[in-house]
């Protein structure tokens, strides 16, 4: 019998939700943590900052958007057995104009809007668990 992976964390991750008549945007990830997964911007806070400063931040270095506002929404809970790591995501909606730019080329593939009723598969954990909540954009 083999051994259960050791699970590190929980680690504090945050979620920008950016609302557009419906649609949310997401972006294809890259990398090692959830590759291939459509995901919100998004990242882990720096020691000593503000979950609202680091969406904020996020934002900006993944998107280019600037944030008028950050609203705290909900939180999610997620293993990601595959890479043994716990993280409990601290989500946000988030009003940003203008467009969004793939910046960071080794994180996110491409950005995009999806309407709520055909978000794209596979998503990234804490977008699943928010929409198996139940949350819906206004």
């Amino acid at each position: 019998m083999s051994p259960e992976p050791a699970i590190t964390g929980p680690w504090i991750g945050v979620s920008a939700i950016v609302t557009r008549g419906g649609a949310v945007l997401l972006g294809r990830r890259r990398g090692t943590h959830g590759a291939g997964t459509f995901a919100f911007p998004g990242g882990k806070p720096d020691p000593g900052e503000h979950p609202s400063d680091t969406v904020r931040r996020e934002l900006l270095e993944e998107t280019g958007l600037a944030a008028r506002a950050v609203r705290p929404l909900a939180w999610t809970s997620d293993v990601f057995a595959d890479s043994e790591l716990h993280f409990v995501t601290l989500h946000h909606l988030v009003d940003a104009d203008g467009e969004p730019e793939v910046l960071e080329p080794d994180k996110v593939e491409a950005w995009g809007w999806y309407a709520w009723d055909a978000l794209p598969e596979p998503l990234f954990a804490p977008a699943a668990s928010l929409l198996a909540g139940g949350w819906r954009p206004d």
